[in-house]
């Protein structure tokens, strides 16, 4: 009864949804190609008994891909049907297709999208990456013999407090999944108190990522060409620039290049306004091609706006602040910057990915602070800092260090996957 409370709600709110799509459209077109889809009609079914693996965005997109290649390797066979929420997210998957592979919308979590969705494409397996458990997915898998695994598992304990609050829908989502394949101890503590049932700790797929070379290649050339010392603010979100911005005005001459990177594409032109409203000069990478232009490097903020170039913009700064953790948000993952040898100075808020950020400061990969401008002065004199090559290498270490979790992930799902299939779809 409560599932189908949740889903009427879902139902009424199907109008402001749409709206919503229509709404990020406007600075983001993908938004409006295929409403349909997210409603399970129409589309290319894929093949049978495909894996499907649901991407919801950027980040998981990136991180879903080495979970992708080793089940591809242990299974050459395999064809995958990936879903994403987001425009972003569905640019980053379209390079994870091989031919037979099918992408689509992530269909809305209402019974009778599920069920169009689920009868169209009949999936032999469900991969949800990260934090993304739906109840009527669940549950309609569930009814077709689909075994759900939530892949790269994570729960902060603000989500446990969530997941508390909301235990009448969520736990009884959690206890359908076949598997939980948790990033940490931590994690697989908090999944099993939410409700998960059958957890195991595999580790974190985003170890696994591997910057592209040609992306990060370029990054570090432009380094080398480049005069001044670059200090990278690495997916800032809203209410974090201006405060950056204001301590950066204030930093005595002279200053080293701020790459200015906000997290989400649709901020880019608001960000923009920001800096010249800071009385910065602006230059905006869309603005050139692989080359800079004569006269770039004289601007004060260079703004990052392009989408999947984050390995250049860490291999040509000299230092990264780590965006959303300067304020309540939880950061980012800073595991990318790592993997491309770029030290990381980090706010106080990083309980999205608390174990990852712990062990990079063990390592020596990173360095917490408790404000933004503590943290600018901190970046700035890392940037300068002599032994800043020792950083390089601890960050480098650190993220070799923890590999493997790719290829337990996609073992552990193929196995979920197999045992559903001695069931059969129906």
């Amino acid at each position: 009864m409560i599932r189908l409370l949740y889903s009427a709600m879902l139902w009424l709110a199907t109008p402001l949804y749409v709206l919503r799509l229509l709404w990020r459209s406007l600075a983001e077109p993908l938004y409006r190609v295929n409403i349909a889809g997210r409603f399970g009609w129409g589309g290319q079914p894929a093949r049978p008994d495909c894996v499907w693996v649901h991407a919801v965005s950027l980040g998981e997109a990136r991180a879903a891909e080495p979970m992708i290649a080793a089940m591809r390797q242990l299974d050459p066979k395999v064809s995958v049907l990936l879903t994403h929420s987001t425009a972003t997210g569905c640019q980053a998957g379209r390079s994870l297709l091989r031919p037979g592979d099918i992408q689509a919308w992530f269909p809305y979590d209402t019974p009778g999208a599920v069920k169009r969705f689920l009868r169209r494409h009949r999936p032999s397996l469900c991969v949800l990456m990260e934090t993304e458990v739906w109840p009527n997915v669940i549950h309609y898998a569930g009814r077709h013999k689909v075994p759900v695994v939530l892949a790269n598992a994570r729960l902060s304990e603000r989500s446990l407090a969530k997941a508390e609050r909301f235990a009448w829908l969520l736990k009884p989502a959690l206890a359908g999944l076949a598997q939980a394949l948790a990033q940490t101890e931590d994690d697989a503590y908090r999944l099993r108190k939410a409700g998960a049932r059958q957890v195991r700790v595999i580790g974190n797929l985003k170890f696994d990522m591997t910057p592209p070379p040609k992306v990060l290649a370029r990054g570090l050339d432009w380094r080398q060409r480049l005069t001044r010392y670059v200090v990278l603010a690495a997916s800032t979100r809203n209410g974090e620039e201006w405060p950056l911005l204001e301590a950066w005005v204030n930093l005595p001459a002279p200053r080293p290049l701020l790459l200015l990177v906000p997290r989400h594409p649709q901020r880019f032109d608001d960000v923009a306004q920001l800096v010249v409203k800071s009385g910065l000069r602006l230059r905006r990478r869309s603005e050139f091609g692989d080359a800079a232009p004569p006269g770039a490097e004289q601007a004060d903020v260079w703004l990052g706006d392009t989408v999947g170039e984050m390995p250049m913009y860490y291999g040509m700064s000299d230092v990264a602040l780590l965006g959303g953790s300067f304020a309540p948000l939880g950061g980012q993952n800073l595991i990318e910057a790592a993997a491309c040898g770029c030290p990381l100075v980090m706010g106080p808020h990083t309980f999205n990915f608390a174990h990852a950020a712990q062990m990079a400061k063990a390592a020596g990969a990173a360095m917490r602070v408790q404000t933004l401008p503590e943290g600018v002065l901190a970046a700035v004199r890392l940037a300068r800092d002599p032994e800043r090559n020792a950083w390089v290498e601890r960050a480098l270490g650190f993220a070799a260090s923890h590999r493997g979790a790719a290829k337990r992930m996609g073992e552990a799902a193929l196995r979920a996957r197999n045992a559903g299939l001695d069931h059969g779809w129906r």
